[in-house]
């Protein structure tokens, strides 16, 4: 059974979970008041970083702000990098470097996608301050974006931005198993901003992900336009944390869509790309990364980039830069105390 049909509109089910959805909500408090009350140990930074996450479980479009913000921080004068979990990734040892060739199953899709994009260094770990550390001694980062983690408290971090799916929204606003919460919406009070990708609420900053171009697959210098398949059929394959935006965003350019949705980082094989009739076949960028080693043909990559609220890029900044020169402030005094 697949919960995630039921949190997303009014069910019965989620009233029989609701208790359970009770003590999770209950236990992500009380975590992260053990990390927030120095019960359990929040690794510090010499340099500052900045969490982009979410308070649901599936994809709300942090990949692409995370990218947005990097090109920020480079634009400011910083030397960002970015860390992720490496989610699926069957290294050995962590933490790991990843380059945009490097292989997806060992250090998973999403960063491989965050350093063909960024162009930065990029580091991944399931103990996320092991990455931390690893870009600041080896990558000679000053500042770091942490792609997901909002609730990888053991992280400690100077900025926290969280975004929310502009349609889907909070769902049925109840904690896990009886929700997609991962955390009690109350959470979003605590954090620095709420990006919505979609149209915006109020204290929310709107992001919009755009893309007209889709690239083949095996050569992208090869293209093509969205609004040239309008009125065609295609294939449209999404392994992702949220398919129906991604099939809903070609529907936008009047492409007739045949969906094909898969688990979230699926394992793709040639035969899963394989389809009846035969027709162009469509996928995101997260899954070419796994899917050009297949060299299947007629198959095209739809690039997006985010658009963000132009009030908040200089907000981030201003706050970041303020946050920095209030840490130095405060090892300053530390220092002083002690000579005394």
């Amino acid at each position: 059974m697949n919960l995630e049909n039921y949190w997303y509109k009014k069910h019965p089910l989620a009233l029989l979970l609701a208790p359970l959805g009770w003590l999770y909500c209950l236990a992500t408090v009380l975590r992260r008041k053990a990390f927030l009350g120095g019960v359990l140990p929040m690794h510090q930074f010499p340099v500052p970083v900045i969490v982009v996450g979410n308070i649901t479980v599936g994809g709300t479009g942090k990949t692409p702000l995370v990218v947005w913000l990097v090109e920020q921080l480079r634009s400011a004068g910083y030397k960002p990098g970015v860390v992720s979990r490496g989610y699926g990734g069957k290294a050995h040892s962590w933490p790991q470097q990843v380059r945009a060739d490097s292989d997806p199953a060992m250090v998973g899709d999403e960063p491989v996608l965050l350093a063909q994009r960024c162009g930065c260094p990029v580091a991944v770990a399931p103990a996320r301050s092991s990455a931390v550390r690893a870009l600041i001694e080896h990558g000679g980062c000053d500042a770091i974006v942490s792609d997901d983690g909002l609730q990888h408290y053991a992280m400690g971090r100077v900025m926290e931005l969280a975004v929310i799916d502009g349609m889907r929204r909070l769902g049925n606003g109840r904690c896990l198993p009886a929700g997609p919460l991962r955390e009690p919406r109350r959470r979003l009070r605590d954090v620095d901003f709420v990006v919505c990708n979609g149209l915006a609420g109020r204290m929310e900053y709107a992001m919009k992900l755009t893309g007209e171009i889709a690239c083949d697959l095996n050569d992208e210098q090869r293209t093509c336009t969205l609004q040239s398949l309008r009125g065609q059929s295609v294939h449209a394959v999404a392994g992702i944390g949220n398919p129906g935006r991604f099939f809903s965003y070609l529907r936008g350019f009047g492409i007739r869509v045949v969906e094909h949705d898969f688990p979230d980082h699926h394992d793709f094989t040639a035969a899963d790309l394989r389809f009846e009739p035969d027709l162009p076949v469509l996928m995101t960028e997260k899954d070419a990364v796994k899917c050009r080693r297949l060299e299947v043909k007629n198959s095209w990559v739809v690039p997006v980039s985010a658009r963000l609220d132009e009030r908040l890029a200089p907000r981030i900044l201003a706050l970041l830069q303020e946050r920095i020169d209030a840490g130095r402030m405060s090892s300053a005094a530390s220092i002083d105390t002690t000579e005394r």
